[in-house]
Formats: structure tokens, C-alpha cells, sequence
């Protein structure tokens, strides 16, 4: 329930959080929600005035294996939370190990799926008054 939790690398804080809220029972996660969104909503400035957090692009290399691939884009798109491109990097890195796919064209998929989340990171985030 709480997957977007932590759009980027998971901190302490985060990880003990989702854990925490998992032993809740549906009525009490229920609750913590509502808190949490009172919190957000009793000190709206804070999240209004700060801007989304834009890529840092790191340079893709000439010859790059996939692995250094994933790597270079989890450091270029650290605001994404890496529970939510789990799945689709693993089944890419599946393909290329597996099914033979050539890494190239693995990595620019990998950099499609890396900034179709991000676009949506993006979308979500707080607009200014």
C-alpha cells in the first residue's frame, strides 16, 4: 500500500516505516494514512515551495553492460523509488541473460522505462498555488 513511499533510495526511516505499517491491521493503516495526510495538509508550504526533483543524466559509455546500465540509472534517476522499477528491470536484464536479447537494445528500453517513471514521479508531484 505504501509503494511510492520513498521515490528514492529508501532510507532507515522509510524502511522501518513500511515495515511497521505492514504488522497494522487495515483499520489502523487506514488511520496512520489519515494522519499522515493531516500532516501534510496542516503545513501545505512546505511541499508547495519545493520543486521536483529534476534527473542528473549520467553519460551513457559507448560499450555499457546492462548491469552498469541499471546502475547508472539508478544514480541519474535517484528520486525514483526502486521498488516500482523492480520488476520491469529484472524482466529486462532477464531477456538479455536468457533470452539472449542484445544488450543495446536492452539498455534503451531500460532508459525508456527509467523516464516513463520519471514523467510520472513528475506528474505527481505537488503544483504550486
Amino acid at each position: 500500500m505504501l509503494t511510492t513511499l520513498g521515490q528514492g533510495s529508501s532510507t532507515p526511516q522509510e524502511k522501518r516505516l513500511r515495515s511497521l505499517f505492514r504488522e497494522l491491521s487495515s483499520h489502523d493503516q487506514a488511520t496512520l494514512l489519515k494522519f499522515a495526510e493531516f500532516l501534510i495538509s496542516a503545513a501545505p508550504a512546505l511541499r508547495v515551495d519545493q520543486t521536483c526533483p529534476e534527473p542528473e543524466l549520467l553519460e551513457r559509455p559507448a560499450t555499457e553492460s546492462v548491469v552498469k546500465a541499471i546502475k547508472r540509472l539508478k544514480a541519474s534517476y535517484a528520486m525514483l523509488s526502486p521498488d516500482a522499477l523492480l520488476s520491469p528491470t529484472s524482466d529486462l536484464m532477464a531477456a538479455h541473460m536468457i533470452k539472449g536479447r542484445p544488450a543495446a537494445e536492452v539498455i534503451d528500453e531500460l532508459e525508456q522505462i527509467f523516464a516513463a517513471h520519471y514523467q510520472q514521479f513528475k506528474a505527481a508531484w505537488p503544483q504550486p498555488l
